[in-house]
């Protein structure tokens, strides 16, 4: 198609040169109308020629759409400027300059090769980045699946923690309190008291931890004031006060502990309680009551 385009052209040319000679002399109406078939073809290969060129820059519009690399765009740029140029050279070109409708041809033909070049180059970068696009989704699916794993890890592990806590924490069974007068015997009315005893087991816990622990006994009157306030102690995140106190070496086996609670002040009748706490956490609680 190509070669007969150029005999196309170069017969069109030449029959130009040819009807110059002959001038006004011709009056052949075949002659005129092989001579207006040949300018009718001419036309329309520089019309498709335009086409061409006009599409090639288009083309590179396009791609650069698409294209995060600088320095591609730029070259995408400048080719498409180069296809832009040369259509505008061709459509202020005068009919009959053949070897400048030759010059742009071969053009023509260069800037297709090189369209086809930066084609398969723009068509391997996507590619590329297809292939990034789905290694990166991937990669942030197995974050989340991990993120997923470990908060379900955390969460086990909290869970067992707590249980765990929950194992190890003292428990204490069997809380009495009993009223003390002065000479040791128990105290039948309220204002023969002079202390309190409070005894209670704590239990055998083989997952408690081991060593020297504070007990603290909460005893409560009647109208729930604390009975012998000795100082605090933190429970629940505040501070509570408490009736007495003692050290105790635990070690893991079943103790029987008791702690005296003394009294210098009138009591009421009524019932009195008494609270067990160890490692800020309450372990057992028991009461009595006492009349006048």
């Amino acid at each position: 198609m190509k070669t007969f385009t150029h005999s196309l052209l170069g017969l069109f040319f030449a029959v130009t040169i040819g009807s110059a000679f002959v001038g006004c002399n011709s009056n052949s109406s075949d002659k005129d109308k092989e001579l207006a078939e040949l300018r009718q073809l001419a036309e329309m290969d520089r019309r498709e020629m335009e086409n061409q060129y006009a599409d090639f820059a288009a083309q590179y519009g396009e791609m650069k759409k698409d294209i995060k690399d600088d320095s591609l765009v730029a070259r995408l740029d400048a080719e498409q400027r180069r296809a832009e140029n040369l259509l505008e050279e061709l459509r202020n070109l005068k009919s009959n300059s053949a070897a400048e409708i030759m010059r742009l041809k071969k053009e023509l033909e260069t800037v297709r090769a090189v369209l086809r070049d930066y084609i398969r180059q723009v068509d391997s970068l996507q590619q590329l980045n297809i292939a990034l696009t789905s290694e990166r989704d991937e990669a942030r699916a197995e974050v989340e699946r991990a993120r997923r794993v470990n908060n379900t890890i955390s969460e086990e592990n909290s869970q067992l923690s707590e249980k765990v806590a929950v194992a190890a924490q003292l428990n204490a069974t069997g809380v009495t309190i009993s009223a003390n007068k002065k000479n040791g015997k128990d105290a039948k009315r309220s204002k023969d008291i002079t202390r309190f005893t409070v005894s209670f087991t704590v239990t055998r816990n083989v997952t408690a931890k081991t060593g020297t622990r504070t007990v603290y006994v909460r005893l409560l009157k009647p109208s729930q004031e604390v009975v012998n306030k000795s100082g605090v102690f933190q429970y629940e995140n505040k501070n509570i006060e408490y009736s007495a106190a003692r050290s105790i070496e635990y070690t893991g086996e079943e103790q029987r502990v008791t702690l005296y609670v003394p009294v210098n002040e009138f009591l009421s009748a009524g019932t009195y309680s008494a609270y067990v706490f160890v490692d800020g956490q309450m372990i057992g609680s028991g009461s009595m009551s006492m009349s006048k």
